[in-house]
């Protein structure tokens, strides 16, 4: 008997992709160093001083010229904020090396309100981020290939594509890939500042676009400083990603996180002073046209290099560190979702951990968010950098308040120095926010500060859902110990071999009940059920359904109204079905049964056994003409949880009268283990429960390992009880990991297993059950 699950070309194809899974035991070993961590973490606040300077003075351009001088004292207040930032977080990373970053003071110090604020600021500007990030990328590489220009959504697709893969690899692999542009990128800067500064020792090189004519559009107002202040303070992007990471890092976390934070500020803030400062030197001038083609970035390294290797070469590290930028989103967004999803304010497939030990559906969601964004706004880069600072200041500014309220509240040694430190941060943040919000409103920002309520109350309703959900479960209405009846009910069709093989399976069962009842076309009735009476003379006489002429589901709901259970007492729907393959589309061809299936879970004390009947058992001619008259029956709980709904799985299963009986679970975490063993015990649940170690966080393997173990014995037939508890409304369908269709999926083309869906209707207060499949 196998004992190993088959490979597919869909399994190939992830692993030449992704790469091989790695166990959870060796999660320490993915942990980074400070020299791979800079990249992962840092590469968005780096690079973001490739487009900062630009943005500035796209903003001063509006006022003609002239106006344009006034960027340096504006980058030295920006690159001063910087250094308050900067330091402010080093502070909130030792204080919470558990991550998190602003949701997280922002909740301990500020409330949960406050909190979530900070989170839905924080997620909303990672997908700006991609987007932006990659969008910039794309403008560098048109820079250097203007023909490309037209292309620019599709080409900024494509990258979140590829850094989508790279992420999904691992953390330590996309680090060791985005090493090389950030670290390119910083010596090129640099090497382009040097020989910059070097020229300009004799006479400075002038910029082409020196005589551009910028006529004044408005005036050089304070509002238009304080619009290109806050333009150009997207420099400060990506400052809070180190702390929301910092179990990413090597031991000691926290120290190494804010040595990290040290290198990116003294890194950031000479770039940018010194992108600014050449700008200035070289006469660099830019409006709306050129910005979309040749950023100022790109016009300092040609009136630098000119179109020489070397321009060429720091136009490919700055299109690289710029898309690769992104990647600092991609780390955290997923991290700061699981931690939501801990938190159940998102949904709990946010926690899952991939095959690379990442938080893959984070990763993948936030891909397609930011690919969405790219293609709605065309690619263009102002129009996407008007929405980006609101959620950063915002998050920046909550997170330091909470800092301030927390040293005040434990007054630990050095309490006032650091008081002071955060309380100039939070100030300093909440001006910046104040200045943003009031000079980008009308030119995007709008719709941030319109997302971000709407993500809380989103954090909120599924918070709502999930604390109901535990508190239904968690009545302590069910006993598992009560014995109860268990009445089948088998759908004949005709006496073929998918009827022959769930009769076998009903014979290991040795059912007290059964009622037959023939779902085919009338004509076939008499020879059904002479062959019925013949086959399996002793599971009751085979009658027609009433009005399956009319639809089976209709027709079945209406009979099983008419079948009085008692409220300990089940009722058991057994479906033989011929099953082809295990792909979706075979479900899909299948889909009468599969609407069947959906429409009996929402009855009361009602199961769904599925009895499939596989290839291997379909070829097995023998079993048509000799129906197996005895066996054992084995039957397996997969469990997840301790609560009312393992309970009554746990009952159902014992109904069934096996000769063997256990609940298993899969292990990915050992304290989910200790809490899971001390439930059971705690809840009497009359079965035995074993441990199996899912080393890979996939229940897939183990399980099929399981089943096979117990189907390997000649004659042993596994009923498989997955307990399925049942929620109000459609939405609340994704908020769960839909595991049971998943094992269902698993074990279709099994032979000599079904499966038995055990539903568990929630009520609310009131008493009303609620419906839909969790």
């Amino acid at each position: 008997m196998e004992t190993t699950p088959r490979i597919g070309l869909g399994e190939v194809a992830k692993r030449l992709l992704l790469g091989h899974a790695i166990p959870s035991s060796q999660a320490e070993h993915q942990l980074l160093p400070k020299f791979l961590a800079l990249p992962v973490f840092s590469s968005d606040a780096l690079s973001s001083v490739a487009y900062a300077t630009e943005e500035m003075m796209l903003v001063l351009a509006l006022a003609g010229s002239g106006a344009l001088s006034a960027k340096l004292p504006l980058s030295i207040g920006i690159a001063l904020l910087l250094a308050i930032v900067v330091t402010s977080y080093r502070q909130t990373v030792k204080a919470y090396p558990q991550g998190g970053g602003s949701y997280i003071v922002a909740k301990e110090n500020l409330g949960t309100l406050p909190g979530l604020v900070a989170a839905a600021a924080i997620l909303s500007d990672y997908v700006l981020t991609v987007a932006v990030s990659v969008t910039a990328g794309t403008i560098a590489v048109t820079s250097a290939a203007p023909t490309l220009a037209e292309h620019k959504v599709a080409i900024g697709i494509f990258f979140v594509g590829l850094i989508t893969v790279a992420n999904l690899r691992g953390t330590k692999e996309s680090g060791k890939l985005f090493a090389v542009p950030t670290y390119g990128f910083i010596v090129m800067i640099a090497l382009t500042l040097l020989v910059g500064l070097i020229r300009c020792l004799g006479t400075c090189p002038t910029a082409d676009t020196s005589n551009l004519p910028l006529e004044p559009v408005l005036g050089l107002t304070i509002f238009l400083v304080l619009r290109a202040f806050a333009s150009g303070a997207t420099a400060l992007t990506g400052v809070e990603a180190i702390a929301d990471g910092v179990p990413a890092f090597r031991r000691p976390q926290a120290k190494n996180a804010s040595q990290t934070l040290l290198i990116m500020a003294a890194f950031g803030i000479t770039m940018f002073l010194g992108i600014t400062l050449m700008a200035h030197v070289l006469h660099v001038r830019v409006d709306e046209n050129i910005a979309q083609t040749r950023s100022v970035l790109s016009q300092i390294g040609e009136t630098v290099f000119g179109r020489t290797l070397l321009f060429f070469i720091l136009q490919i590290f700055t299109a690289g560190v710029l898309i690769l930028a992104a990647n600092t989103s991609f780390q955290d967004f997923p991290r700061l979702s699981s931690i939501l999803a801990r938190d159940r304010f998102m949904p709990s497939q946010f926690r899952n951990r991939g095959d690379r030990l990442v938080f893959s559906n984070g990763v993948v969601v936030l891909a397609l968010l930011a690919a969405l964004l790219i293609y709605v706004f065309h690619g263009e880069l102002t129009r996407l950098i008007q929405l980006y600072v609101v959620g950063v200041f915002t998050a920046f500014t909550l997170s330091q308040s909470g800092m301030v309220l927390r040293w005040r509240r434990l007054r630990t040694p050095g309490w006032k120095r650091n008081t002071a430190i955060n309380g100039v941060g939070a100030a300093a943040t909440g001006v910046v926010l104040v200045i943003v919000v009031a000079t980008k409103f009308t030119h995007g920002a709008w719709i941030v500060m319109v997302a971000i309520p709407i993500l809380v109350s989103g954090f909120l309703a599924v918070r709502r859902h999930y604390d109901r959900v535990a508190r239904l479960l968690g009545r302590h209405e069910v006993s598992a110990g009560a014995l109860r009846r268990n009445r089948f009910l088998i759908l004949v069709r005709d006496f073929g071999p998918e009827t022959v093989d769930a009769v076998a399976h009903l014979r290991a069962l040795h059912p007290e009940i059964v009622i037959p009842l023939y779902v085919g076309p009338g004509s076939g009735f008499a020879e059904t059920a002479a062959s019925w009476e013949e086959g399996a003379p002793r599971l009751g006489a085979l009658a027609p359904l009433p009005g399956v002429e009319h639809g089976l589901s209709r027709a079945l709901r209406r009979f099983l109204r008419t079948v009085d259970l008692g409220p300990d007492e089940f009722l058991t729907v057994v479906l033989p079905e011929v099953v082809a393959g295990s792909s979706w589309l075979q479900l899909l061809h299948q889909r009468r049964a599969l609407w069947l299936k959906a429409s009996l879970l929402f009855r009361s004390n009602v199961v769904v056994m599925d009895v499939p009947l596989v290839p291997a058992e379909l070829e097995n001619e023998r079993r048509m003409e000799h129906p197996l008259e005895t066996g054992s029956s084995s039957v397996l709980i997969p469990v997840s949880g301790v609560h009312d709904a393992t309970a009554r799985a746990v009952s159902y299963a014992r109904s069934l009268l096996p000769a063997e009986v256990e609940a298993v679970f899969f292990a990915t975490d050992p304290e989910e283990s200790d809490r899971i063993i001390q439930d059971w015990v705690a809840r009497r649940m009359s079965v035995p429960l074993a441990l199996v170690d899912a080393p890979f966080r996939d229940i897939g393997p183990p399980l099929l390992a399981e089943v096979r173990r117990r189907t390997a014995h000649p004659g042993r037939i596994v009923t498989v009880v997955l307990p399925e508890f049942v929620v109000g409304h459609w939405w609340e369908h994704v908020l769960h990991n839909q595991t049971g269709l998943y094992i269902k999926r698993l074990l279709l083309l099994e032979p000599s297993v079904v499966v038995a869906s055990v539903p568990y209707h929630l009520d609310d207060v009131d008493g009303e059950a609620t419906e839909a499949s969790a």
